[in-house]
């Protein structure tokens, strides 16, 4: 039997030969452990060092500079303020899968199997012209479509890949398609382009190896640079998931100042990870305060889908997509959203009948939505707001009946009206709310009715407290 003392130089002589074992080895990989490794942490090195000079290099802007860039982002934006409602379409090669435009990377499908779908790609000619026709329809003033998804597969003639449309089986370039339909109905153009790629060789590596970042980000600016020369004017670039970079390793500062050179009215989104001219909240709604001039569009999809999902039947309603359009216009954003055209370029039914229902509501309605002011009256159960002037647009999306009231609506109210029939309202006003009477048993306009007041001033509302400490109270 051992002793205690005896165990424990025994565990430590062990210990220690492990311990001298394990520190040679160390020793030999940190010497001579990996080319790969090696060269994997230089071009790290490499890149990181890029970096740190691009950072470095970066001009401060005078007070004089800085002024002048927010008054012209101000100019430019102002068209897109006005307009407050947009289409986005997302389709590419996913639209055959019909499973979402995720499903090459969820599914994991080998890019040479991939590929192969763009020898089947061959929607109609000219499927653009529905798509705009439904969106001027639905009261919609500007499109977005994707050039190139994720998936790598550019829309658009490109010089820089076989890659694309006009050289696969559609043989076609479908961006220009997109471009003349839009332009014909009288929207604004804008372009979708994804800088993450799962096709290009250098799209992951990028990250780690500065040889496969410089391809790889003239690849991507390259691009770029093709879809901002060769269609006229463009009104909106909308870049997508900068993954593996950052503004630095993207180079976006100066793909930017490209952008700017080509097109100098041209807006830009925030997602090549500088803010430029406007945020990109996705799939909800996010009211944001300006900041040096700058806007925001909440973008989502019309069921849970970007591209075609054939299955994906969780469809907003025309009453969720209104109300969705008047919460954005009421907090000073715009709301763009998308369809997922089939691959022969069709557009499923579920969408065409909610733009449709959508469009009609924007024929008797559009006024209290494009270019509305921001309104600082929110508080409701049953309704949103929207303003113009001193004019305030009460949005009911449950309509409460023959009388009803809004609480802490404290601006003179001058008078009031239902917007669809021209038909007054009676109402009375004290401190705590304004309430309405005489109005019709059931709504008068579908999938929402619209009350407008006239209101001597900017209409303001105060708080939930207000009421709640300065109402009269009953005894106990």
């Amino acid at each position: 039997m051992f002793s205690v003392l005896s165990v424990s130089s025994v565990v430590k002589a062990v210990l220690g030969k492990k311990g001298k074992a394990m520190a040679a080895k160390k020793r030999a990989a940190r010497k001579g452990g990996g080319k790969k490794s090696a060269a994997k942490k230089k071009g790290a090195k490499k890149v990181a060092v890029k970096k740190k000079a691009a950072k470095k290099a970066a001009p401060k802007m005078s007070a004089a500079e800085k002024t002048a860039e927010v008054e012209d982002r101000i100019r430019r934006l102002e068209w897109w303020h006005e307009a407050k409602f947009g289409m986005f379409i997302h389709w590419g090669l996913y639209a055959l899968i019909g499973r979402h435009e995720w499903a090459m990377e969820r599914e994991a499908i080998p890019v040479a199997e991939y590929e192969k779908l763009a020898d089947r790609f061959t929607p109609v000619p000219n499927a653009a012209r529905e798509w705009a026709a439904l969106a001027k329809r639905a009261g919609m003033k500007y499109m977005v479509m994707t050039t190139k998804h994720h998936e790598g597969f550019c829309l658009f003639d490109s010089e820089l890949t076989d890659y694309c449309a006009p050289k696969r089986a559609c043989g076609r370039d479908l961006v220009r398609e997109y471009v003349d339909a839009a332009r014909g109905e009288g929207l604004r153009v804008g372009f979708y382009h994804s800088l993450m790629d799962w096709h290009h060789p250098d799209g992951a590596t990028c990250a780690e190896d500065e040889g496969a970042r410089r391809r790889f980000v003239d690849y991507i600016h390259g691009q770029v640079r093709e879809i901002c020369s060769n269609y006229g004017k463009l009104d909106i670039l909308w870049y997508d998931v900068p993954w593996p970079l950052d503004a630095e390793g993207w180079e976006s500062a100066k793909m930017n100042a490209m952008v700017r050179s080509i097109l100098p009215d041209v807006i830009i989104n925030n997602r090549s990870k500088l803010p430029e001219d406007f945020s990109t909240p996705e799939q909800h709604i996010r009211g944001e305060e300006s900041v040096d001039g700058r806007g925001w569009e909440a973008c989502m999809t019309m069921n849970d889908s970007w591209g075609y999902h054939g299955s994906d039947d969780d469809w907003k309603s025309p009453k969720r997509v209104v109300q969705n359009l008047v919460t954005c216009a009421r907090d000073g954003g715009n709301y763009l959203l998308n369809i997922g055209p089939k691959a022969d370029g069709s557009v499923p039914r579920e969408s065409i009948d909610i733009l449709t229902k959508v469009g009609e509501w924007m024929d008797r309605n559009g006024q209290t939505i494009y270019n509305a002011d921001r309104c600082k009256v929110k508080s409701s159960l049953f309704a949103d707001f929207t303003r113009k002037g001193n004019t305030l647009y009460v949005h009911a999306h449950f309509w409460p009946g023959e009388s009803w009231s809004i609480g802490g609506l404290t601006t003179k109210v001058v008078s009031a009206k239902i917007l669809r029939t021209g038909e007054p309202v009676k109402f009375e006003q004290d401190e705590f709310g304004t309430r309405f009477s005489g109005l019709p048993a059931e709504p008068p306009d579908d999938p929402v009715s619209v009350i407008a007041l006239e209101c001597a001033s900017e209409p303001t509302q105060e708080s939930g407290d207000f009421i709640r400490k300065g109402m009269p109270r009953g005894k106990a």
